[in-house]
């Protein structure tokens, strides 16, 4: 009996039966089987398998959701040697929610509505570029963020904005926010920072 390949395979095929030729993300998740996270493997191909999938943050001339596999020589690639240890420590630290864009695990995810907010862990320093996988140098990070379609997102409220936005809410919107401000933060650190 055969075994199912899964769709970190079906993509490489996919790339392998393609160099030199510009491919779609649609296609490429089309040709994984219809995996939601291809993305993640297509990094995975390219990171930790070596293989050299360009996007447009390679070359100018890609836009995005687009990629090219120029030749199937791998380069040498490294492994994510991230604890489940760590990862729920930096996890915890991060109050379960994205660094990036603010969006906490298990809202609905506000670049693709019909998925909700999933957290992976993201390098502040790349590894390609000599970051570690220690937990100083990683954050929370959800999918949409990692994949980049936070770049075209809005930016962090400032302080005033979201103050006014604050005092605007409702009486019972306000305490709840409070509910979840003592939660994350605690009452002990108010009174350390005052």
């Amino acid at each position: 009996m055969s075994r199912r390949k899964g769709s970190k395979q079906l993509i490489l095929e996919f790339f392998l039966s393609k160099i030199g030729k510009v491919v779609e993300s649609r296609e490429i998740q089309a040709a994984s089987g219809g995996a939601v996270e291809w993305a993640r493997r297509v990094r995975e191909l390219r990171n930790e398998e070596g293989y050299q999938i360009l996007s447009h943050k390679d070359r100018a001339d890609l836009k995005p959701n687009q990629y090219l596999l120029e030749t199937d020589r791998r380069l040498p690639a490294f492994k994510r040697n991230i604890s489940k240890e760590t990862r729920a420590w930096v996890l915890e630290r991060n109050g379960y929610t994205c660094q990036m864009c603010g969006a906490a695990a298990g809202d609905i995810d506000p670049f693709v509505p019909n998925r909700t907010v999933r957290l992976t862990m993201g390098h502040i320093v790349d590894k390609s570029k000599g970051g570690d996988d220690s937990p100083n140098n990683l954050r929370a990070v959800c999918m949409s963020c990692n994949e980049g379609l936070a770049n075209t997102g809005l930016p962090k409220p400032d302080r005033i904005h979201l103050l006014a936005q604050v005092r605007r809410a409702t009486i019972d919107d306000q305490r709840a926010l409070l509910d979840w401000l003592l939660k994350k933060f605690g009452s002990k650190n108010t009174v350390d920072n005052q």
